[in-house]
């Protein structure tokens, strides 16, 4: 994944170095969006992929923390020979499996410190990728540049103007090109952020779309995700004039017992937590 866990509180390091100072509940611009999610990725990569590097892998695709593999379900297609853009890249694994598979990726995230993680990630692993520093509200990139676009929990939830990010996709796709997209399954934002027992009790209604924030004593937003149902998911992608193909929504795997964040067993065996848009530009 490229992106953290909805609504669960920044790590104690990233809190410190924000001055994280409480918690709210309004409305949020894109412009503040954007400085909140690129302060916070820079302010906790370090931690994030420290934690969870043995999860997403240096050379893999992760779906989910379903553990769902791109190798296995193959929601992409053919690979082999396609521009691919990936959207939200973070330390920018996926993007280096895809390019072992041949095809040819160009790697996009807002964080500086995402992107050093995906240079020395590179290096490291001999599979080196194009890189680019942008936000995925307005792609720096030409009408029909790519073949395929893809994103693993990364920007999408964390922009407050998602359908601007869906038209922004489609114009830089090919026509006929496929956009795949995965994000926290709209229904767990009825629940609290808790992997156990107490993460069964809804806590809020499903109908309010109000962002979740972090706040300085300031009260500027030092970490914000915004909330779509999956009917705002679903306008959002054809009001950018994209067909809708599929959308998976992964089963927990038996055997698999990882607690990642608000992600479990316990919760994944009775509700989604993923939700994978398969979409595609119209030819």
């Amino acid at each position: 994944m490229s992106a953290g866990e909805q609504g669960v509180s920044p790590g104690a390091s990233a809190e410190a170095v924000l001055g994280t100072a409480g918690i709210a509940r309004r409305d949020v611009g894109p412009a503040e969006s954007e400085r909140a999610s690129r302060a916070w990725w820079d302010a906790d990569a370090d931690d994030y992929l420290d934690e969870h590097l043995a999860d997403i892998g240096q050379v893999d695709f992760v779906w989910s923390p379903e553990a769902l593999h791109e190798a296995d379900a193959r929601l992409l297609g053919e690979v082999e020979g396609r521009r691919v853009l990936e959207v939200g890249c973070g330390s920018a694994p996926c993007s280096r499996w895809l390019a072992t598979q041949g095809a040819h990726p160009v790697a996009l995230d807002l964080s500086a410190s995402m992107l050093r993680h995906a240079r020395a990630a590179g290096t490291g692993t001999g599979v080196v990728v194009p890189l680019v520093q942008a936000g995925a509200e307005h792609l720096p990139f030409a009408d029909a540049s790519f073949d395929i676009a893809c994103s693993a929990y990364g920007a999408v939830p964390f922009v407050a103007d998602p359908r601007q990010v869906m038209r922004e996709v489609c114009r830089v796709l090919r026509p006929g090109g496929r956009w795949v997209f995965a994000v926290n399954h709209p229904m767990r934002w009825m629940f609290p952020d808790d992997p156990g027992p107490d993460g069964l009790v809804v806590g809020q209604s499903y109908f309010d779309r109000t962002p979740y924030l972090e706040v300085d004593d300031d009260g500027a937003a030092t970490y914000v995700e915004h909330h779509r149902t999956m009917g705002d998911r679903i306008r959002d992608v054809v009001a950018a004039g994209l067909v809708l193909d599929d959308v998976v929504e992964p089963e927990w795997p038996e055997g698999h017992e990882r607690v990642w964040g608000q992600w479990s067993p316990l919760r994944g065996r009775l509700f989604p937590g993923t939700a994978i848009f398969v979409t595609h530009r119209p030819a």
